[in-house]
């Protein structure tokens, strides 16, 4: 090994035994430019990377599947492309005892520092802003105390400084937090939380079971042949688009963002529906979720989620059936 190899480089994320125990599932990647951002010249799209078409056919694309189809294990991402600036991970907490605190830039230091110094944490590093941290611990104890919260993606804190991050994809950057930034961390006064335990109950008491679900809405295989439907869309995408919020007012969350779009959609859609009901036309929860699902398709900028299938459908069909799903939206 040379002092270019990332096992080097990196040796404090390499050689930690939770990133040990993460290397060998083939769930690994890098998270890279998709090009322009189709609605806005100026950004780029940052998504995982289908890596497998990347090594072995040069094809730049986004992973459309959370497996080796598209992914590798960490060890043939090192050797392959050392020169990775990131590394990012699938992240399914049942399967690999582990769970990550992703502490946002916004986060007040004095509550990011009480994080970074809980006890029993097994990997810390700051995130590619440098103003964030991930922090990587077991499972707690109390995990399947709370059974609703086990089942979630993402427990997220009140004012969104931080979450605790179940399902979901986390981007490494290896670089471990600056030596003051821990050295006060672990100075600092005794904080809200003693134990990960803490934090956990914190967060998982408030998760709540949705009062309906996108899988309440049968949307069958194909999409219904809906009288005037194209006009629907059309109208629907027209009326909306002033109205919707940009991905910065929610941190980058892309997940929120797209809700709070098909939110603005629906409430709009609902509009024109009763336009057309008014003529003795009439639309099934089935037909609402595919006119919403198509509306979104114009206004949502792909990702590699929308590659995924959720309770057998497109994933944005399936988000456009839970909002369907919903007796209110909020936008």
């Amino acid at each position: 090994m040379t002092l270019d190899d990332p096992r080097i480089r990196f040796a404090d994320f390499y050689a930690n035994p939770a990133v040990r125990a993460l290397a060998g599932a083939a769930r690994w990647t890098i998270s890279g430019s998709l090009g322009d951002d189709p609605d806005d010249p100026t950004t780029t799209r940052k998504a995982p990377i289908d890596l497998r078409a990347l090594l072995d056919r040069n094809w730049l694309r986004g992973a459309w599947t959370l497996d080796e189809q598209c992914l590798v294990v960490l060890d043939e991402l090192t050797d392959r492309l050392p020169a990775a600036t990131n590394t990012a991970f699938y992240l399914r907490a049942l399967t690999d005892g582990l769970m990550v605190i992703d502490i946002e830039p916004d986060c007040p230091p004095e509550v990011a520092a009480q994080l970074l110094a809980l006890p029993a944490v097994l990997y810390r590093e700051q995130s590619m802003s440098g103003l964030g941290f991930h922090v990587v611990t077991a499972l707690p104890d109390n995990f399947h105390a709370f059974p609703v919260a086990a089942g979630k993606r993402v427990l997220r804190e009140e004012h969104g400084w931080y979450e605790i991050l179940l399902d979901h994809w986390v981007t490494f950057t290896r670089s471990p937090p600056a030596p003051d930034v821990l050295a006060r961390a672990t100075a600092g006064p005794a904080g809200q939380f003693s134990t990960v335990e803490d934090l956990y109950a914190f967060l998982a008491q408030n998760a709540r079971i949705p009062s309906a679900s996108a899988a309440d809405v049968d949307t069958g295989v194909e999409a219904p042949d809906i009288p005037g439907g194209a006009q629907i869309v059309r109208q629907t995408v027209a009326g909306a688009r002033r109205r919707f919020k940009t991905l910065d007012d929610f941190d980058g969350d892309h997940s929120r963002h797209e809700f709070s779009v098909l939110g603005t959609l629906h409430h709009q859609l609902l509009n024109h529906l009763v336009e057309h009901m008014s003529v003795g036309r009439s639309f099934s929860s089935s037909d609402r979720a595919w006119l919403l699902f198509q509306a979104a398709q114009q206004v949502i900028p792909p990702r590699a989620k929308h590659s995924e299938r959720r309770n057998g459908r497109p994933f944005l069909l399936d988000r456009a059936a839970a909002m369907i799903a919903q007796p209110t939206s909020d936008s």
